[in-house]
């Protein structure tokens, strides 16, 4: 499940070919939709959504992904699938309840980080041609630490959405080179979420409490 997360940019790259005037005018154009982007992560206080991933080998899950800002993510995964992953604001955190096992990373380390803290956009993102102007495509990357990932984030122009863009989905690549695509459907921001909805039952020996 570490597999979680990557590339839908490829599903979204429109055929037609794309006349591109001047490279200054290109860069002035990736400079004005990055902050865009920037302003629609920023905006972002919740969002609830349905989620279907799908990963190298071709295997697709389902569930419902909750976001609250700053940092709280969880993905409730379809019922059969004893996995539940959480983001506390600090940390991820993998709960495998078939096996009673607990993994846990700094949210930092991963390709998700670029979603949950804007700064990392600021500083690392990247604009990718969609050769569609209603889909924004932004590549995030610490070159510097290659270890954390790359998430290429895909959004769609929409009014009524925060700062006029959906988030549609992403596709990312982990440490170990899993690619990972993620598309969201019934997307609803600003809708009001508990924190308790970043809470999960500790499955190991002794009933710890690790999640609160």
């Amino acid at each position: 499940m570490k597999r979680m997360i990557a590339p839908l940019a490829l599903a979204l790259a429109a055929t037609a070919p794309l006349i591109v005037p001047t490279s200054s005018a290109v860069a002035q154009q990736d400079q004005s939709d990055l902050a865009k982007v920037d302003a629609a992560l920023r905006a972002l206080t919740t969002l609830t959504a349905d989620f279907s991933q799908t990963d190298r080998n071709g295997q697709t899950l389902t569930g419902q992904l909750t976001i609250k800002q700053p940092g709280k993510v969880r993905f409730q995964y379809q019922k059969g699938i004893p996995l539940l992953i959480v983001g506390d604001g600090k940390a991820l955190t993998m709960i495998d309840y078939e096996v009673r096992q607990v993994q846990r990373w700094p949210i930092g380390n991963s390709p998700l980080g670029a979603l949950l803290d804007p700064t990392k956009l600021s500083r690392y993102g990247k604009m990718v041609q969609t050769g569609d102007p209603s889909i924004l495509s932004v590549q995030v990357r610490d070159p510097k630490r290659p270890e954390y990932g790359t998430i290429s984030m895909i959004f769609k122009k929409d009014a009524a959405s925060p700062a006029g863009l959906q988030l549609y989905g992403w596709v990312a690549l982990d440490a170990q080179n899993n690619r990972t695509a993620v598309r969201l459907t019934n997307q609803r921001y600003g809708v009001p979420v508990a924190d308790s909805a970043f809470r999960w039952t500790d499955p190991r020996p002794k009933g710890r409490s690790a999640g609160g």
